[in-house]
């Protein structure tokens, strides 16, 4: 099954599962374990992992915005993304393995995407941990549509994709429009470390450079896009996200920029070297704080928002 295909595939199936209201009373883990394995079938092992995660408070929004959603998409991971009959139980050794994991998502609070090292974005699968943020931007629908109307790309185009943490925008970029070069920056070296993993993991290694850098990669580079998911959460806040958002790396979650400094430092600052790497086409759809650094830069920006 494809990328594409599995991804449809959760949302025609979410669509029937994850409007449910819960009974938020606390489930135990004994409780979920008996209601897992006793489960006529797959709709019935949703229902019950998705209310053991609702009666615990957990807080969603790395890749599900709901209970159903999240406990479907745990169904799918510990099946290996199999083709199912929805209408018999998952195997015992799937659900042994869901019960580690549903422990965990409750006890840490970690989401769930770092638990199972994986992540969605653009109908692509992501390898993901705590050195990267978990990818959620509606840049996939950009992306998706080839940056049309918005912006003309042609064969041979360069697009930069700054603070590319997972590498997840700059990958998908190379997906969908397999005729342009992406050069993707970030400032730090883990991340860059779980870059690399994935432009491997989807053969785009021809395609897609990594640089450690500020914003601009060395040389003067033009671009026909520089598209970005900067971060701007002031770091006086980053202590009230819940806990699920402080899994996160803290210098994705800060916002350096917040402030009366710009925030920024080393030999690729915008204000040095902006001026010559201007894009061809654009758009700009920013915080605040980054409309700060990126008007320095002269250049036109895709970026969204992330909590």
């Amino acid at each position: 099954m494809s990328a594409m295909t599995r991804t449809l595939s959760i949302l025609a199936s979410t669509a029937r599962l994850s409007h449910r209201g819960y009974d938020a009373r606390r489930m135990q883990q004994t409780e979920l374990e008996r209601r897992l394995r006793e489960a006529r079938d797959c709709e019935a092992w949703v229902d019950a992992a998705a209310e053991f995660f609702a009666a615990h408070d957990l807080v969603f929004g790395h890749g599900t915005d709901n209970a159903g959603d999240e406990a479907y998409w745990l169904l799918r991971h510990v099946t290996g993304w199999r083709e199912l009959d929805a209408t018999v139980p998952p195997p015992a050794d799937a659900t042994s393995r869901a019960l580690v994991i549903c422990g965990q998502r409750v006890s840490t609070r970690k989401p769930l995407a770092y638990l199972i090292h994986e992540a969605w974005f653009a109908g692509l699968e992501f390898r993901v941990d705590e050195r990267v943020l978990v990818p959620r931007s509606p840049l996939a629908e950009v992306i998706e549509r080839g940056f049309e109307p918005w912006c003309a790309v042609a064969p041979g185009d360069r697009i930069l994709d700054i603070g590319t943490g997972s590498g997840c925008i700059a990958i998908a970029t190379a997906h969908y429009l397999p005729e342009v070069f992406v050069d993707a920056t970030d400032v730090s070296p883990d991340a860059l470390e779980v870059a690399a993993v994935n432009v491997k993991r989807h053969g785009v290694g021809e395609r897609v450079r990594l640089y450690r850098a500020d914003l601009f990669p060395p040389g003067g580079q033009r671009y026909r896009a520089i598209v970005s998911n900067p971060p701007y959460v002031p770091e006086d806040e980053v202590a009230a996200l819940p806990a699920e958002y402080r899994h996160e790396p803290a210098i994705v979650e800060a916002d350096p920029v917040h402030g009366d400094g710009d925030g920024v430092e080393g030999d690729h600052a915008p204000g040095r070297a902006g001026r010559s790497r201007r894009a061809g086409h654009g758009l700009t759809g920013m915080p605040r704080s980054a409309r700060k650094v990126f008007s320095r830069a002269r250049c036109c920006v895709v970026c969204s928002a992330t909590p």
